[in-house]
């Protein structure tokens, strides 16, 4: 493999890398569980995706490829679905301070269904 195609490669998984160490170092430095699932979403699910990348760009044949793409739905599928449920279930139980929040819709749909 020549230079010119080893360069992105790299590139990606560095970039991939130090997303998913800072996503790593946000849970734990982050001081509350809605700035710490920000930190296991996001930053993470980014750093999978450009190691994806990279790995299609290294072995570029169908059936990587389609594990691949496969591989990068289901974690943009499940990852914020989890957690939105991590979320509301903190919520539910008196983990999120209610003065963090700038708008609190879920109070108005939870006291609109116990009416």
């Amino acid at each position: 493999m020549s230079l010119a195609a080893q360069l992105p490669i790299a590139a990606f998984l560095l970039v991939g890398a130090s997303a998913s160490i800072g996503a790593g170092l946000g849970l734990l430095r982050l001081p509350d569980l809605l700035t710490r699932m920000h930190a296991a979403t996001k930053p993470q699910s980014v750093g999978l995706l450009l190691v994806l990348v990279a790995v299609g760009i290294r072995f570029p044949t169908g059936e990587v490829i389609t594990t691949l793409v496969l591989i990068a739905l289901l974690q943009l599928t499940t990852v914020p679905v989890a957690a939105h449920l991590v979320g509301r279930a903190a919520y539910r139980t008196g983990q999120v301070r209610s003065e963090d929040l700038y708008v609190d819709e879920l109070a108005e749909a939870l006291d609109a269904a116990a009416d």
